[in-house]
This record gives structure tokens, sequence and C-alpha cells, in this order.
């Protein structure tokens, strides 16, 4: 591997490259992990669409979100019909100077708990959990964390049934100060939920340290595990 192909693959931006068909012919260490979120075919769209009208490069500035990534801008390039490359610029993620900055230690069982039984008495839907059982005391913003719990339970209040399960992500983590820790995942699941409160619910995520996914009938919270 030369010294410029090292460069592009550990880049800290997603780079693909596409061949006349949509398949990908080469990509970066970053961008394999966006396609575990999203489809070839979606990104092979964007490329088409924001593709230069000639061969060359084109960079768009746009707000875009695959997942739990989110971009400001695109590169789009092509010198024949054979091959079109695509780069995607993500967005800084907040830096931390110290451990305590993700907030206090709480038992995330009793503040799950806490929010189901008040989200509760204002529906008429079966609450189910699925806990997994072994996680410590961790560090959340706990006035925003239980802001944003709040504001996804009222999302899904009118659903017939609302499911909350707490899960470790295997595999993922995010490194901080040379260390690594685990990403966990809140996943509240329903047969129905109001998309209106999508844009204050990212907001608060935003201020509680964590990343939020929309689904269907679903509504993902993940965060770093950090309990010391």
């Amino acid at each position: 591997m030369t010294f410029e192909q090292s460069w592009i693959e550990y880049d800290y931006n997603p780079f693909i490259v596409f061949n006349e068909d949509g398949r990908v012919k080469s990509l970066n260490q970053e961008a394999q992990y966006l396609l575990g979120e999203v489809k070839n075919r979606e990104i092979f769209e964007l490329t088409q669409a924001y593709a230069s009208h000639t061969y060359g490069f084109k960079t768009t500035a746009l707000d875009l979100s695959f997942g739990s990534y989110k971009f400001y801008a695109i590169t789009v390039g092509y010198l024949d019909e054979k091959k079109i490359g695509i780069k995607l610029y993500k967005q800084a993620a907040k830096k931390f100077t110290s451990i305590e900055e993700y907030g206090d230690s709480v038992n995330i069982y009793t503040l799950l708990d806490l929010c189901i039984s008040t989200s509760s008495t204002r529906s008429k839907a079966k609450f189910k959990k699925e806990f997994d059982p072994t996680f410590p005391d961790v560090r959340l913003q706990i006035n925003n964390f239980t802001k944003l719990l709040d504001k996804i339970y009222q999302s899904h209040l009118a659903a017939t049934f609302i499911k909350t399960k707490l899960s470790l992500l295997t595999g993922e983590h995010i490194k901080f100060d040379g260390k690594k820790y685990p990403i966990f995942s809140i996943s509240i699941t329903t047969d129905y939920r109001d998309s209106s409160f999508e844009k204050d619910i990212e907001f608060i995520a935003t201020k509680s340290n964590t990343i939020v996914r929309f689904h269907e009938n679903k509504t993902v919270i993940s965060a770093a595990m950090v309990s010391s």
C-alpha cells in the first residue's frame, strides 16, 4: 500500500469508489462502518445526484444523516464512465476534557424505570422491558437524559405497546483519553411513532451527549458506557 493509499484508508471521513453499475470497487475503513448503517445503493444514488455534469470533481455543502452519521459536505469525482467516487465529510463530534463532563454516575435501570413509570400514566399502551442485567452505573447528563427519554416516550404514547430494550453494542466503542469505552443502546419499539417530535429529540440528544436514530416505529439512543 502506497503512502497515498494509506492516507485514504485511515482518513476520518468515508471514501467510496463505485463502478458504473453501483458496485463498490474500493472503500476505506470509515466507509465500511458507514455501509453497516446504510445500503450501498443509497450512497450510489447520492453520488450520481451530486456528480458534476462533466468529468471532474464537485464539492457540495449539505446537511446529511445516515444512522448515527452526520455529514456537512460531500465531494464527488469521476474521470470516465467506469468509476465514480464520493467522500463524505463528517461533522466533528463534541470533545470532552474530562470523564466528569459525561455527567454524574447513575443506575441506568432506575432511571429507565422512573421514565417508563411516568410515561405509563399518560398512555393506554402496554409497556414492556428487555434489559441486559449486567450494566454497571454509568455517567450521564441525568437531567437532559431524562428529558430525552420523556420526549421519546411522548412520540410513542399513541401506540398500543411500547417496548424498551437496553443492550450493549458488540464490537462498537468510543475512544477517549487513550481508553476505549463500549457503546450501549436503548431502543424504544412500538406500533406508532409521531415524527413531529424529531427536532426536539435531536436537540436534547446533543445536550445529553447521545446519538438518536429514527426508524419507522422505533427510536434508538446510543451513548458511551462511561462508568468511572
